[in-house]
């Protein structure tokens, strides 16, 4: 290959029966390539499926806690969110305020604290312990 003027590449993409495609619009000159288009269309789709193939996708699972949630409960929803991080499945552990519940704030935030203590051996707490509207909400990721 070498570098030539547009009608002379042109003119020799026409003689070898290929396509004269741009590659780089932006430089100067810019650059093109004589090539079978549509052959460089399959293996570009080809790459973007194996690259979509290969990209993990991020499961989250959700734990739902009420202010007032007893130990033998709390015990049963940690032993769910041991099993869902050490799947690496991203966490998502919520309490929720139903009517004037929401006076227990202080008792939503200590549970949540408790259970990011807990679960410190599986997961790294990303999002603390933040209220929004009606649900204290906080996403711990697995370890690797």
């Amino acid at each position: 290959m070498g570098v030539y003027p547009l009608q002379k590449a042109l003119k020799k993409a026409n003689e070898s029966e290929l396509d004269l495609v741009e590659i780089s619009p932006n430089a100067a000159p810019p650059v093109c390539k004589i090539i079978d288009y549509k052959k460089f269309l399959y293996e570009q789709k080809k790459r973007e499926k194996i690259m979509k193939a290969n990209a993990s996708k991020v499961v989250l699972k959700e734990i739902r806690f009420g202010p007032q949630t007893d130990e033998h409960d709390y015990e049963f929803k940690k032993k769910h969110a041991i099993k869902f991080l050490e799947e690496g499945a991203k966490l998502k552990a919520f309490v929720f305020f139903k009517g004037r519940s929401i006076v227990f704030k202080e008792q939503g935030h200590i549970l949540l604290l408790r259970l990011a203590q807990d679960l410190e051996d599986y997961g790294k707490v990303e999002q603390l312990p933040k209220l929004e509207g009606k649900r204290m909400i906080m996403l711990i990721n697995p370890k690797k």
